[in-house]
């Protein structure tokens, strides 16, 4: 599928990759964090993660590309957690069960392109729903019942966050669309990823900028307008207070280990 080795560039894709190590040892870069790969890890792209497969050639298992809406609801896991690990390790017990589940959701995908008139989507989508439960992190299946209103308000603010980052940057723009005070979105954000409301949205602000610079060659003038900032000068004090650096010198140094050597 990848004789050029197209795999081994900054890719952006608009769909989820989900692939199953199941045998190999190899390393993936996602979101510009390097991941060892082996037996049994799960890797997931989200639809807007910049990644590539920096050392796969050693690595083998099934690969699952689908579109945003394909799945069906299975209502907020760490697999839409756009702050989530691209890559966990499937227990022992239920490396074997995952593999099942994608050899079943292979077997009638296979089937659907050999006798069309035998696809069924509806198939497709809920053997793939249930690949996604067998491979979610273990906490997910049994959230603690004591966080739930910490969830929800996260939730919603997260989703907030995720639609108006490019145009809204303090916090207190997201207390009108989730009916919540700052107070309670700092706590619920502290309590899901053990960081305030202002610095979970500038976290993502920083991560979108990164995507830009990584896999674009807007200038640095652009990349502002882009993310809502008035002014280039803005946006390179914002970036730098993040990450340490101006945008255009982690563009030449950082970005690098996004692409291939």
């Amino acid at each position: 599928m990848d004789g050029k080795g197209a795999r081994t560039r900054p890719q952006r894709p608009d769909f989820h990759v989900l692939a199953l190590v199941a045998s190999g040892r190899g390393s993936h870069i996602a979101d510009f964090e390097t991941y060892l790969l082996g037996e049994g890890d799960v890797v997931w792209i989200r639809p807007g993660m910049v990644h590539r497969w920096s050392d796969v050639d050693g690595v083998d298992g099934p690969l699952v590309l689908f579109r945003p809406g394909f799945l069906p609801d299975l209502g907020p896991t760490p697999a839409w957690d756009l702050s989530a690990s691209a890559t966990w390790h499937l227990a022992p017990q239920v490396q074997p069960l995952a593999l099942l589940a994608a050899d079943h959701l292979r077997g009638e995908h296979d089937l659907a392109v050999r006798v069309p008139h035998l696809a069924s989507p509806a198939l497709l989508s809920h053997l793939l729903a249930a690949l996604v439960l067998r491979v979610l992190p273990g906490e997910a299946a049994t959230p603690a019942v004591s966080g739930r209103r910490h969830r929800e308000v996260f939730g919603r603010y997260q989703a907030a966050v995720e639609e108006h980052f490019m145009e809204w940057h303090q916090v207190a723009d997201y207390t009108r669309v989730t009916g919540y005070d700052r107070r309670t979105l700092t706590r619920a954000t502290c309590a899901a990823t053990g960081v305030g409301a202002k610095e979970f949205l500038d976290q993502r602000i920083v991560l979108e900028a990164k995507r830009l610079l990584a896999h674009t060659d807007l200038p640095v003038s652009r990349c502002a307008q882009r993310l809502g900032f008035r002014d280039a000068a803005n946006f390179t004090t914002f970036f730098q207070r993040g990450t340490g650096k101006p945008p255009s010198t982690w563009r030449t140094a950082d970005a690098r280990a996004a692409r291939p050597s």
